[in-house]
Formats: structure tokens, C-alpha cells, sequence
């Protein structure tokens, strides 16, 4: 029993040891990065900017393009906070994703450098982006999510169990000890408040242990004191050899002089570079001086828009310009100076500490991928799978079928073929117009997590389907079992396996064609409409509404997985020599009754082939939908 006590004390002790040399490790960086960036321009076509849009209505109208940023430069060393500030629409999001590596470089020009090289697969390994807009799964906790996020990111240099330290370290190091097991929460589940969620998303960057960190409005719709607590993490981040860069709107004045550097920003056009703590010295030195007391934050946004005096009659254009040439004169030469001073430094000093060495794109295998993501879409799906009113909806829907399809037989063959027709429409509505809404409800998430490089597009969506295998025919397979016997089809354990087997097959091919539509169109609504409007042709070219379907036409139903569901569903309990009573005296083959002889009961094997050849094409087709969502041009 002591030995026991001992070795278990040894244990926590190790395992205290561990997370305090991951605390300590995080609070300082192995790789300062200074990133420099010189007449940064950026331009737009205006009827591109529908990023998910395939085709465009007017791809053939000639548009001057937009230009979003105007030869911004600015140079951010390690340990240093600089705050991109500006009006709303003069481009500081779109400077950070480029800065960042997560934009279109044909679409960008000028020079970014990450100490003195561009972005590379090293770089973008210890890069952390932190949007604006939170994502996460609502059901899992902060512990689940940033562990999730660990065993995806970190490289297999460290173990499992190392990993999972890496994840109670970021939790400590954030000050979350105390939700670490509350769930995340969203729109519809209760879970933490907006700060937290926050500094989870700084979180999952941490993790990696980043040199540079990006973070657009970190402070948006939070009040001053937990914005005040986010920077003032991020100032501890940065003590630690840290680059830091964030977009931020209208900081209170408390937060205002914890920036290192400013940068302001006025219709793409640079005001301001330099210093945090000089910058109304610089704005009062070329005239501009605020005629009462006020935050400097809205002070610099009065005049990026142009408002220097209040005036109504104030020309702001002309306000703009003299900002824009007061800076081109008194500071963007001195700033050209800077480059090509560190530029000799870097060509006479020893950087061979910090050379970028070829770096894997990903930091654990294919295989390991797969088995967290299934794991994890396991655990954050399973309450929506399952959710209460799913399993009411099923068990009503399955005892009035029972009822109303109650203990038919031969001698109503038409009652049962109607049965298993419902069975072929009830498996395929309801699995694709689950999986419909899949990808455009997960869109931020995929968007998110591709652009950090967390994971493989195939392992996603493998993991997705295996989890669609456990979870999605659960509830499908209780409709069988509960209204086979009550409607009274074959008892035979081979006539029921077979009904369940094309149901089920039904359901996936279903649920694939959900999937399909949804990665293709990333809109609930649109997705909505086109999966009505085929599943309807799809029905009505199923073989059993009609029966004569005119030639010109007749080649829909060969497209239709509703015809070969059918198919098989009718061979599941009938054979071509069967017979049945149709009338008082008198026997027909199962084989010629109308409804049947149209479908057939022939070619089951390549009814199965053309509906497994439907089910690849459908997730090839998710795939390749999938691909253009948040992937880094850069």
C-alpha cells in the first residue's frame, strides 16, 4: 500500500515537473522572427469578391480594379506590439492576412520579409492567426478543444502525453483553469463568455509556440476590463521574444500606450508608422492638435476620416492628402533608411543561429490525423446524432409507419411495395438534408483550421465519413427494426438483412449527395433549394409515382439513386418465378405486377456497382468543393 502511495506521489510529482517546463518553455520563443514589409500593395476585381462563388454573372464586363492598400511598409521586431488602427474599410484586415501568409500573392505586391527571407513552410509553422470571428465546436470543452488542437499541431517529436501537457500549460499560462472543463457553447448552447472564448482562440495558437501573432480585433465586443486583461496576455506573450501584430479599431485609452508601434491607415494610404508613445508629438508637429481632451485612439480615427477641426465644411479629402504627403515627407524616408541600415546588418552579421531549415508541411502523419479528427467529430457530433427530439422524431415516424403499414402481405402487394418505396424515400431525405447543412455550418471551423495547416483535406473528410458510418445509420436501422415486423414483410433473418443492407446503403449515398451539395454552394439556403429540387426529379423518376415515363426523359431515372434504392429494396423480399394472389382463384408472378415490372427485379449487382460508383463520385465531389476553403495562396 506505500509502495503504492509512493509511486503515485512520484507521478504527480513528474507530471507537476513536466507542466511547470512547458510553462516555462512557452513563456519564451526559440525563433525571434522581425518581420519587415515594404510598398505592400493590394488590389481587387469588385465582382471577384464573392469568394465562394463559382462562376461570376458579369465575368464578362470589364471592372477597374480596387485597390485595397497603397505601398504600406513598416517594420516589427521581436518583443514588439504593433497596432494596425484605422476606419473601418481602409484595410487593416486585409494588410494582416497578408502579413499573416494567408493571401492571394498574385492579387499582392511588394516585399515581405520574415528575417530577411520570405514566408516559407518554417514560418508559417510558427506563425499563430487569430481571427476575428471565434470558431469552435460548441459541444466540446476548453480542455477537449485545445488538446484536439495539440495532438493536430504539435510534431511527433513529442509524445502523446507531452502533447497533452502542452495543452494544460496553455490553459494555466491563459488563466482558464477554472472553465477548463465547461463546454465551449454557441449559438444555441450555453457555454463561456466572450473573453474566454477569446483567449481560447490565443490558446490554440500558443500552443505552437509561435514566433509571430497575428490577431484581428482581439478586443471586438468585449468591455474594457476583459479587453484589458486580453492585451495585457498579449503584452506578457511578448516579453518572451514575441512579434506581435493586431488590427484593432478603437482601443480605450488605458490600452492605447501598451502598443509598441502604430500604424494608422486611411484608405489604404500610411498616416502614421513609428513609435506608440510619439505619435501625438508627430500629429502636433505637422499642425494637427485635438481641440479638447481625448482618447488618442479617437483622436487618430477622426483624422484617418478626415476630421481635423469638427467643421461640417471641412474639406476632409484635402485633410487626408496632407497627411498622407506630411508622412511620405517626415517619416516614410526615414523608415527607407531603416530597411537598408538592417539590410547591411543582416548582410555582416552571423545568421546562420537562425536559419530556416526545409520543414515538413505537416507536423504528424495522415494516420494520425484521421484518428483524432474521428475522435473528435465522434465527440462533438454524438449530441446532435442523438439529440432528443432526433430519436422522438424517429420513434414516432417508425410506430405510425408500423401502424399504418400494419402486418401487409402478398394478398396487398401494392400496400407493401408502397412500404418499401417509403423505405427508400425515408433513407434518403432525411440523412442528405442532415448532411446538407454540414459544411455551411462548418465552414468557419474548416476555414480556420486549413489556413494553420492543423490537418489533411482527405484525413477530414475520411473521418467524417467513418463517423457518418457510426453515428448517421443508428437511427435509420432502429426504423427498420421497428416497423419491418410490425408492417409485416419476411420474417427471415436473410430477407430482413438484406431490407436493412439497402436502406442503410440508401442512407449513406444519400448522406454523400447531402455532403456534395453543401461543399459546393456554402450557403443553407441555396443548398436547401437544389437538394428539394433533386430529390423531388429523383422520386418521381424512382419507378414508382410513373410507370410511363416519356423516351425524351426516361434517361433521368438512370441518374437517380432512388431507382436502384428501389430496386434492391424490391429484391430484398422478392424473386422473379414468385407468386401472388391477384385474385379470388387466380396467381401472378411477383415479377409482372405493374409497379415491379417496370423496376425489374434483375441486375442487383450492378444496381449495387452504380450506386457505390454514386457514392465515391458524390465524395470525390466533396473534395474538390472543399479544397478552396481556407487555403493560403501564399
Amino acid at each position: 500500500m506505500e509502495t503504492r502511495i509512493n509511486q503515485s506521489l512520484e507521478e504527480q510529482s513528474s507530471s507537476e515537473q513536466s507542466l511547470q517546463n512547458v510553462e516555462d518553455m512557452l513563456k519564451k520563443v526559440n525563433f525571434p522572427v522581425t518581420i519587415k514589409f515594404e510598398d505592400v500593395v493590394h488590389k481587387i476585381k469588385p465582382q471577384s469578391s464573392g469568394k465562394y462563388c463559382y462562376y461570376s454573372l458579369k465575368k464578362n464586363t470589364k471592372s477597374k480594379e480596387k485597390t485595397i492598400l497603397k505601398g504600406v511598409s513598416g517594420v516589427v521586431s521581436p518583443g514588439e506590439i504593433l497596432a494596425i488602427l484605422g476606419p473601418s474599410g481602409c484595410g487593416k484586415t486585409t494588410l494582416l492576412t497578408a502579413l499573416g501568409g494567408r493571401m492571394n500573392s498574385r492579387d499582392t505586391t511588394g516585399t515581405i520579409t520574415y528575417n530577411n527571407k520570405p514566408f516559407s513552410a518554417t514560418v508559417k509553422r510558427t506563425t499563430g492567426f487569430v481571427s476575428q470571428t471565434n470558431a469552435f465546436y460548441p459541444h466540446l470543452t476548453v480542455s477537449e478543444t485545445l488538446i484536439f488542437t495539440a495532438l493536430l499541431r504539435l510534431p511527433n517529436s513529442l509524445t502523446k502525453r507531452e502533447k497533452i501537457v502542452h495543452a494544460e500549460a496553455v490553459i494555466s499560462q491563459l488563466g482558464l483553469s477554472k472553465c477548463k472543463n465547461i463546454v465551449i457553447g454557441g449559438r444555441f448552447v450555453k457555454g463561456l463568455s466572450g473573453g474566454e472564448r477569446k483567449r481560447i482562440s490565443i490558446g490554440q495558437e500558443l500552443l505552437i509556440n509561435p514566433s509571430l501573432l497575428f490577431l484581428d480585433e482581439p478586443t471586438s465586443g468585449l468591455d474594457s476590463t476583459m479587453a484589458k486583461k486580453i492585451l495585457m496576455c498579449l503584452s506578457k506573450l511578448a516579453e518572451g521574444k514575441r512579434t506581435v501584430l493586431m488590427t484593432i479599431h478603437q482601443p480605450a485609452s488605458c490600452l492605447f500606450y501598451m502598443f509598441d508601434k502604430i500604424l494608422l491607415l486611411s484608405e489604404g494610404n500610411t498616416v502614421y508608422f513609428g513609435k506608440g508613445e510619439d505619435v501625438m508629438n508627430y500629429f502636433g508637429s505637422i499642425g494637427f492638435v485635438p481641440s479638447v481632451a481625448m482618447n488618442p485612439s479617437d483622436f487618430l480615427l477622426d483624422l484617418a476620416n478626415g476630421v481635423a477641426s469638427g467643421d461640417p465644411k471641412e474639406d476632409r479629402e484635402a485633410v487626408k492628402q496632407t497627411l498622407i504627403s506630411a508622412y511620405k515627407t517626415n517619416l516614410s524616408e526615414k523608415l527607407k533608411a531603416e530597411f537598408q541600415e538592417m539590410e547591411n546588418q543582416s548582410l555582416t552579421s552571423d545568421n546562420s543561429k537562425h536559419k530556416q531549415q526545409k520543414t515538413s508541411k505537416w507536423s504528424t502523419t495522415w494516420w494520425q490525423h484521421f484518428l483524432v479528427l474521428l475522435r473528435r467529430d465522434l465527440k462533438e457530433r454524438r449530441h446532435d446524432a442523438f439529440s432528443g427530439l432526433k430519436i422522438g422524431q424517429i420513434l414516432f415516424l417508425s410506430i405510425i409507419t408500423g401502424l399504418i403499414w400494419w402486418q401487409s402481405n402478398t394478398a396487398n402487394l401494392e400496400d407493401q411495395v408502397g412500404l418499401l418505396f417509403f423505405y427508400s424515400r425515408q433513407a434518403g431525405f432525411f440523412p442528405l438534408f442532415s448532411a446538407l447543412h454540414t459544411f455551411p455550418l462548418e465552414r468557419m471551423m474548416l476555414e480556420k483550421e486549413r489556413s494553420s495547416g492543423m490537418y489533411r483535406l482527405s484525413s477530414y473528410l475520411i473521418a467524417k465519413t467513418a463517423a457518418d458510418f457510426l453515428l448517421e445509420l443508428v437511427l435509420p436501422t432502429v426504423f427498420v427494426i421497428i416497423t419491418y415486423f410490425m408492417g409485416g414483410l419476411k420474417p427471415t433473418p436473410t430477407n430482413f438483412f438484406s431490407t436493412l443492407s439497402a436502406t442503410l446503403y440508401t442512407a449513406i449515398v444519400a448522406q454523400s449527395l447531402g455532403l456534395a451539395i453543401g461543399a459546393l454552394v456554402l450557403n443553407q439556403r441555396q443548398a436547401g433549394t437544389i437538394a428539394s429540387t433533386l430529390m423531388l426529379t429523383f422520386l418521381l423518376t424512382g419507378g414508382f409515382f410513373v410507370e410511363n415515363i416519356p423516351r425524351f426523359i426516361s434517361w433521368l431515372e438512370y441518374l437517380s439513386f432512388t431507382n436502384y434504392s428501389y430496386k434492391l429494396l424490391l429484391l430484398s423480399q422478392y424473386k422473379p418465378n414468385e407468386t401472388y394472389n391477384c385474385g379470388k382463384t387466380e396467381t401472378c408472378l411477383v415479377g409482372d405486377f405493374p409497379r415491379i415490372k417496370f423496376v425489374g427485379l434483375n441486375h442487383e449487382v450492378l444496381s449495387v456497382f452504380v450506386m457505390f460508383i454514386m457514392f465515391v463520385g458524390f465524395r470525390v465531389v466533396t473534395y474538390f468543393g472543399l479544397r478552396r476553403v481556407g487555403v493560403s495562396h501564399k
